[in-house]
């Protein structure tokens, strides 16, 4: 049998079978897609690659290239002198483009999946790093561009790709542990959110108890898609609050961002708004995938985020909907994680492939990528009895 692969430059020609093959998440459906596509970062261009037997799909990749810009990289927090050196190497090092096997956009392995019982994994991704190869060549005659690197994003520890070691070992890319995605089991015993608050320890009770009470006249309420589209300039400006103050970017949502995944995902994204006196002040959104909830972008006015606790009332409304909704896990994702812990999430490791094409800087891949990926001190919580 003869395997293939094929590169699609648009979500609306994605081949037969591919929502089919892809069934268990929706970060790789057609629909996802193409609200992604319409609302990508302007420094993200979305590929998509199907792996055939021969005419049968039995694979598929997002790969996307990204272009990284020095302002979009170590944001404006204060750091000092010899960090700061430093982030200016590694910003120099990454300037330009890299191709991504995976989403930059959410947290996960959402980039890659084939059909075990079609392929083998050696050779599925033998299949992908030969569009990896004719991308950058597409990329170098169409826009004169070199691709500076390329990564495989965002495989826990368990992944059976860990056991190609022949393969990244051959393509001379290099495995480095990142921050771990934080994620939430929720228990079949909490049937309501009460059973959930009951399951903490004292301390953590009175935690609960008291954030709720901060909200005061706060409400919180869900926004249908004529809501978001009303409010997308405030939307979007309660989001540059929050990533505006991230360490580390790597790019800027577009205004329409939120509008058009709630178009295409209809009832698989959820967008609640926080409203003081009719004004909305923050924000926090959901994506449904499957019987899991994917914690997304929030974001939320700096004004009343200490005073009334916003963010951590919004970890509390996550789990309420959660627990309502019967989702078996939910996924927070690797920023805030102390604060994360404190709710009932538990860190699970994480490591990407990465491979410069500057043969000298990919042999001091690790030590960049460290510094590229800041290390972030924070002590684990443990909320429950």
């Amino acid at each position: 049998m003869n395997k293939t692969s094929h590169i699609y430059y648009c979500a609306n020609n994605l081949p037969k079978g591919w929502d089919t093959l892809v069934k268990h998440d929706i970060f790789l459906q057609v629909n996802y897609l193409k609200a992604l596509e319409e609302s990508s970062p302007d420094n993200i261009q979305l590929f998509y690659v199907g792996v055939f037997n021969d005419d049968l799909l039995v694979g598929v990749a997002i790969i996307q290239r990204v272009q990284l810009y020095l302002k979009d990289m170590f944001r404006k927090t204060q750091v000092s002198c010899l960090k700061d050196f430093f982030q200016n190497i590694v910003s120099k090092i990454l300037k330009g483009n890299i191709l991504v096997v995976g989403n930059l956009t959410h947290t996960g392995q959402h980039g890659a999946y084939f059909n075990k019982e079609d392929i083998s994994q050696s050779a599925y991704l033998e299949c992908v790093f030969d569009a990896l190869e004719g991308i950058k060549k597409d990329i170098k005659e169409k826009k004169n561009k070199k691709i500076r690197a390329i990564m495989f994003k965002d495989y826990f520890l368990d992944d059976t790709i860990h056991y190609e070691t022949s393969f990244f070992s051959s393509h001379k890319l290099h495995k480095v542990s990142v921050q771990p995605n934080m994620v939430m089991k929720v228990r079949p015993e909490w049937q309501v959110v009460d059973d959930y608050i009951t399951s903490m320890n004292k301390k953590y009770r009175t935690r609960y108890k008291r954030a709720k009470k901060k909200l005061d006249i706060i409400e919180c309420n869900e926004l249908d898609i004529e809501t978001i589209k009303n409010n997308t300039k405030k939307l979007h400006s309660l989001y540059l609050n929050v990533s505006n103050n991230a360490k580390f970017n790597t790019f800027l949502l577009p205004e329409n961002h939120f509008y058009s995944l709630k178009f295409y995902l209809k009832d698989n994204f959820r967008v609640f708004g926080y409203y003081l006196n009719n004004k909305l002040i923050g924000f926090f959104t959901l994506i449904v995938n499957n019987k899991n909830l994917e914690t997304y972008f929030l974001g939320y006015d700096t004004e009343h985020q200490y005073s009334n606790q916003l963010y951590l009332n919004m970890l509390y409304k996550m789990v309420k909907y959660s627990i309502d909704n019967r989702f078996l896990s939910i996924v927070y994702a690797r920023t805030a994680m102390e604060i994360k812990s404190s709710v009932g999430a538990k860190p699970e490791a994480m490591a990407v492939y990465i491979k410069h094409t500057n043969s000298f800087i990919n042999g001091i891949l690790r030590q960049v990528f460290s510094l590229m990926n800041p290390k972030q001190d924070w002590k684990e919580r443990h909320p429950f009895k």
